[in-house]
């Protein structure tokens, strides 16, 4: 069973120039120059603590996630790629994603980058109108955001990613249109491009922007699917696009429910265990915390009654075919566990079904929410 259920690794990087109102994640503004070489062998510390849950599996995709990764320099990058490769093997072609913000010191690291080890970046454009990265507290301006995704087009890279946001304050179907057009002329392998949500927690959650209305986000993401589409992206998860063979393989083993490795302040991972039971882990989530050593936070099992729900919770937000055999070998539960649900859920026109796969409908992919309370 083990050797099927793909094993990723996610890396977390905790500091940023500037904490952006909008942003619930785990990141810290620099206030001094961060320990970022202690970090890195904190990291591989942390790892080599993790390294029996990974059962002997080869890494099949690496994601250097924050915060700001690209505040580390590609040295310290290449020097923690190399050293976990020295404690885990690879697959072969192992997609490595980095997370770069596109101001003109982090796009110079690009080169850098591509000679450390990896071979995708994912820039952090979120717009390309200078009024609205003011809002959104982005230290990059539109000619930089323009410049980052010209170099990483012309490196020898596997791929590379664009971040954009929607229902952005003031932002028009004009604007958000035209920061679409624009991507789209700069040829990414990969668009992300979700709605602006304000989280608790956060500067606009304490001082909430005014937003688009539903009416107008729904025109947004209407006519901006359609010139996506048309430009030959296709949506195949709930916020990202890509050209035929350019999909995020990390993000598609999250949702295919496959397992992970976390490392670094607050990463989760998920471990399916020998007997099939699956562990979640949580990594100390403040740096100074995490850098005494005490790395784990907090281990559990999932219990049986949970793992339908977490299944389709991830697994319905890609617009693949859902095959039936993965809910088994995933979750070793019986399909006849989720036979009432399921029933209902066809009953709804949320999903139809043959004998081997589920397939989410549009209707589904509108009410995502009901069709997975169905499983709780």
């Amino acid at each position: 069973m083990m050797s099927v259920i793909p094993l990723s690794l996610y890396i977390h990087m905790p500091w940023c120039v500037q904490k952006c109102p909008y942003c619930d994640f785990n990141s810290h503004n620099i206030k001094q120059t961060p320990p970022y070489e202690a970090y890195i062998e904190h990291l591989l510390a942390d790892l080599r603590h993790d390294l029996p849950l990974s059962l002997g599996r080869a890494i099949h995709s690496i994601f250097i996630g924050g915060g700001t990764p690209s505040l580390f320099s590609s040295e310290l990058i290449a020097h923690l790629l190399t050293t976990i490769r020295s404690y885990i093997d690879f697959e072969d072609n192992a997609e490595i994603t980095l997370e770069a913000n596109p101001n003109s010191a982090d796009a110079s690291y690009f080169v850098g980058y591509l000679d450390a080890g990896i071979n995708r970046i994912s820039i952090g454009v979120q717009s390309f109108q200078a009024d609205k990265l003011v809002q959104l507290g982005r230290v990059h301006n539109p000619n930089d955001a323009i410049k980052a995704a010209q170099l990483a087009q012309s490196l020898p890279l596997r791929s590379f990613n664009l971040d954009l946001m929607h229902g952005l304050p003031t932002q028009s179907l004009a604007d958000a249109l035209s920061d679409l057009s624009q991507a789209v002329a700069l040829s990414p392998p990969h668009l992300s491009w979700y709605q602006l949500t304000i989280e608790p927690n956060t500067l606009f959650g304490s001082k909430p922007p005014k937003l688009p209305d539903e009416d107008a986000l729904w025109d947004i993401y209407q006519q901006g699917h359609q010139l996506l589409t048309t430009n030959g992206y296709e949506q195949y998860e709930t916020s990202a696009y890509a050209k035929a063979g350019f999909q995020c393989q990390h993000n598609l083993n999250y949702w295919r429910f496959g397992d992970y490795l976390g490392i670094g302040c607050g990463a989760h991972g998920k471990l399916t265990q020998p007997d099939g039971r699956i562990m979640r882990t949580i990594k100390t989530r403040h740096p100074k915390g995490y850098m005494t050593g005490r790395y784990l936070e907090k281990s559990y099992i999932v219990p049986q009654d949970e793992l339908p729900f977490e299944f389709f919770m991830n697994q319905f937000r890609l617009f693949e075919a859902a095959p039936k055999a993965r809910f088994e070998q995933r979750t070793q539960l019986p399909i006849q566990t989720v036979e009432r649900p399921i029933e209902q859920a066809i009953q709804k026109g949320y999903i139809t079904e043959d004998n081997h796969y589920w397939y989410l409908t549009p209707h589904g992919k509108l009410f995502l929410n009901s069709l997975l309370e169905l499983f709780l």
